[in-house]
């Protein structure tokens, strides 16, 4: 029988096979860098450069990765279909999603393309360096651009219309996550609780909730994400 509301969750272990490091793995960019110094509020008040060149040097590397199969499944699923029936909520910053072709996208920790003016509030698509120097195009307020990523101690965003998906849905699929990271990790709970949607988690290990989810399947994203994308279009979503 096919689902008609689904909810898919998408974290960095989807992005990594393109290149892109992950967080909390033993080589992850938690064990290069203090989280404090480049992924909070406080750490850009003290030193707004080291901050600024952190995500410049993650928004260049962003222009030599590429989408792989999984992205690609991802965004056939959602052509194929009813519209708005597939909703796709990333935890990651990076837009290979929106390059793979994925429409119904909600970047809940924000996005490295684009900056937000800490003055005024206008968010920007921003493709190039920052700097301390950099001017907000809407108020010509220097000093005050910020990228427009959710930092520790920061509300993710659109929390409401990720949990009205979450309530309607009838499966909801982790992708690529390691379960430690809330509010997403606490998505499968929310939606257990509903009884009547299943849950899948497909990763290349098990996560740390894994055994909340009704089904799993473990491997490389490019490979499993495409076989189950293949299967619910087959049964006829």
């Amino acid at each position: 029988m096919g689902f008609r509301r689904l909810v898919i969750l998408t974290g960095a272990g989807i992005s990594a096979e393109s290149g892109l490091g992950t967080f909390r793995d033993k080589d992850g960019l938690w064990t290069r860098y203090n989280l404090e110094d480049v992924a909070t509020p406080q750490g850009f008040a003290r030193d707004p450069a080291f901050v600024h060149e952190f995500y410049n040097a993650r928004r260049r590397g962003l222009r030599e990765a590429q989408p792989h199969a999984a992205h690609q499944a991802l965004a056939r699923l959602e052509a194929a279909a009813p519209t708005g029936s597939v909703l796709l909520v990333t935890q990651n910053v990076d837009d290979l999603h929106e390059r793979a072709g994925s429409r119904n996208l909600i970047h809940m920790h924000g996005e490295l393309t684009k900056v937000r003016c800490d003055a005024c509030e206008t968010v920007a698509e921003h493709r190039d360096d920052l700097s301390t120097g950099s001017v907000c195009g809407h108020c010509g307020g220097a000093g005050f651009m910020r990228p427009h990523i959710v930092w520790f101690g920061e509300m993710p965003m659109m929390m409401d219309e990720i949990y009205a998906a979450l309530d309607a849905c009838d499966l909801f699929v982790s992708i690529g996550t390691s379960g430690t990271v809330y509010p997403a990790a606490g998505f499968v709970e929310h939606v257990r609780r509903r009884r009547r949607a299943h849950t899948v988690e497909l990763n290349l290990d098990p996560s740390e909730g894994h055994s909340l989810f009704a089904e799993r399947r473990y491997g490389a994203a490019s490979a499993i994400v495409p076989e189950f994308v293949d299967r619910l279009l087959a049964e006829g979503i």
